[in-house]
């Protein structure tokens, strides 16, 4: 099996989020041992983000790294877990909540994959990007 960085490049439909994962500097982070659960957004969910806001973001790195570890939780969180929840600690710091009432969102997003599994944790697709108030 491959690690969370290589599954998502292999998958195909997460460019912008491997381009802004290796931009930030957190390549080898989420290559580690881990484990991680990551709430992977697919190029769709970036591309619904007002005009300039990727570009913007990969020009304030700091702010982008905020971004992308508010999508990764400590642990291996599989979908039958996560239902059971109402919010997680991301890697950020702050809390997403979680709602299973119908279907998964964290937050605003929509889990559309569950459980796309990596040998150091587990990604969840989702279809918005996660932005920490």
């Amino acid at each position: 099996m491959a690690d969370i960085v290589d599954t998502a490049v292999n998958a195909g439909s997460f460019t912008t989020l491997v381009a802004a994962v290796k931009a930030a500097g957190l390549v080898e982070t989420l290559k580690g041992a881990g484990p991680f659960t990551v709430f992977a957004p697919t190029d769709e969910a970036f591309a619904k983000l007002p005009a300039g806001t990727v570009e913007g973001l990969l020009k304030d790195l700091p702010k982008l790294k905020k971004i992308l570890t508010y999508h990764v939780v400590s642990g291996k969180v599989m979908a039958a877990d996560v239902v059971k929840l109402k919010s997680a600690k991301t890697v950020e710091g702050s809390e997403v909540k979680i709602d299973a009432s119908n279907g998964v969102k964290v937050n605003d997003a929509k889990v559309i994959t569950p459980d796309v599994a990596a040998d150091n944790g587990v990604i969840h697709i989702i279809d918005t990007v996660l932005l920490p108030a």
